[in-house]
């Protein structure tokens, strides 16, 4: 797949040539800095609904979208060159929690139109923004029972994960998502639920939007946790012909890299992303995380010394100003090498 097959973000690869581009940081951790209320939660539109809605965070962009502007504005002041719409837990499965699955829909076209626009207005011919469709794992596992008792019990299946993604999908895509990432994957069958979707829809439509892919390590063992090695993660996944795979969340920079340089071995022909915690979960913290944004942005620029970085940026506790300094860190490295840019810069040289 090359970027002239793309009908958006057609620009985004030869960018990833040129230079490391910045994600986002995490948008839970900018929510909870807003100290936001049940009724905030509910607005009068939801005033009347019969469960509790805080904590509900996808629901903000119908609530409050106001809040969810400003943080994609802060992440793209930062310097973010992609940010991450607010839906990881907008599909019909996720939201059953709150008895709203019938609002999945909606709250994805709303939140790609909030990302977009907020990219629009930061966007500069040297600079171009890019909004991605973020699909999440959904709080349930294709590959794992829940019940100890019964280890071949299963409280979802393929064609549910497939159905609750396709629509969330379509919403991203109709709100006007530039890509789409598949993130936090800890069920590489979640996952493949989710691409199966993202090419049906595709094909459907007749639009192809680039798709990076990223998984999460859940202990020192290296494994996600369905049990595959990073290795086998890529190779149940490349199927997909990702512009970028990675790995976030989990075990923060000082403990992911050697699974990086696992996945940078393994997926030599493909760009590699990293966007990890600021380290291990810590609530006497601020964030909720121990690392400063100093410390975060150090490490994350040792991945880009080492040159094993494409995309980079910050989950679970990081801030605006953790991907400032992830930034300004990246920014003095190139970015790693591969095999698709290779037959990029080809494809450029024999059409000039």
């Amino acid at each position: 797949m090359n970027a002239h097959a793309y009908t958006r973000a057609a620009d985004l690869l030869p960018l990833m040539t040129q230079r490391i581009l910045v994600l986002d940081g995490a948008m839970g951790t900018m929510i909870q800095r807003y100290k936001l209320g049940e009724a905030d939660f509910r607005a009068e539109r939801f005033a009347a609904h019969p469960k509790d809605l805080k904590g509900n965070n996808d629901l903000l962009v119908l609530t409050r979208p106001g809040v969810i502007t400003e943080i994609h504005e802060q992440y793209l002041a930062a310097g973010s060159d992609i940010i991450e719409t607010n839906t990881f837990g907008a599909t019909s499965i996720a939201q059953e929690d709150y008895a709203m699955p019938e609002l999945a829909y909606e709250m994805n076209v709303a939140a790609a139109r909030l990302a977009k626009a907020a990219c629009e207005r930061f966007s500069t011919p040297e600079k171009p923004r890019f909004a991605a469709g973020a699909l999440g794992p959904t709080p349930r596992t294709a590959s794992i029972s829940p019940d100890v008792n019964d280890p071949g019990a299963r409280n979802v299946d393929f064609e549910q994960l497939r159905a609750a993604y396709l629509e969330q999908a379509r919403g991203l895509l109709d709100g006007g998502c530039d890509l789409f990432l598949v993130e936090t994957i800890f069920d590489t069958l979640n996952a493949k639920a989710a691409l199966f979707a993202l090419d049906e829809l595709m094909e459907e439509t007749g639009e192809r939007l680039p798709v990076i892919i990223s998984g999460t390590v859940t202990d020192a063992s290296g494994r996600v946790l369905s049990g595959q090695t990073v290795s086998a993660f890529w190779h149940s996944v490349r199927h997909a012909h990702p512009i970028a795979v990675g790995l976030n969340c989990a075990l923060g920079a000082s403990l992911m890299r050697p699974f990086l340089e696992e996945l940078a071995q393994a997926a030599g022909d493909t760009p590699i992303s990293c966007y990890p915690n600021a380290g291990l979960p810590n609530p006497m913290s601020d964030t909720g995380f121990d690392e400063t944004p100093e410390i975060t942005g150090r490490l994350v620029g040792e991945f880009a010394q080492r040159g094993l970085l494409n995309i980079a940026g910050g989950c679970c506790g990081t801030t605006p100003e953790h991907v400032a300094e992830i930034a300004r860190q990246v920014g003095r490295y190139q970015p790693r090498p591969n095999a698709l840019f290779s037959t990029l810069l080809a494809e450029a040289e024999a059409e000039a």
